[in-house]
């Protein structure tokens, strides 16, 4: 309380006692583990020549406390077929980025993103007449 404040309520005959509350710091912001434009662009270029393709149909992007993943579907009601992951705390290990397939088998994992998604992106093969 200011002076002003503390005159006008001694006049008013109001008792008022200036006890300072104990303001608690905020927690610190954890920071958001998400995948940045480029990483996106590269993604979804891939997902686009698969849903060309008739192989992917949906897609959904989870961002959680320590990863980011981007989970590709064959229909939307099914478990995912795989998982693209963004894990910051293996960036020094293994590499941030891996490739994880429904049953829960690591495909590849990486440093570079690219390196990373070209084992989804094989060609198929096709028969051709001759």
């Amino acid at each position: 309380m200011n002076e002003c404040d503390t005159e006008a309520s001694e006049r008013s005959g109001e008792r008022t006692s200036a006890i300072p509350l104990a303001v608690s710091p905020a927690p610190p912001a954890r920071p958001i583990v998400a995948f940045d434009r480029r990483e996106l662009d590269q993604i979804l270029r891939l997902y686009g020549r698969m849903v060309a393709d008739g192989e992917w149909r949906d897609y959904a992007i989870d961002l959680l406390k320590d990863k980011a993943v981007f989970s590709v579907f064959r229909r939307s009601s099914e478990m995912p077929l795989y998982r693209i992951e963004k894990d910051p705390k293996l960036a020094r290990r293994q590499g941030a980025y891996s490739v994880i397939a429904s049953g829960g088998m690591i495909l590849k994992r990486g440093h570079e993103l690219a390196s990373v998604l070209k084992v989804l992106d094989k060609k198929r093969l096709r028969l051709v007449d001759a």
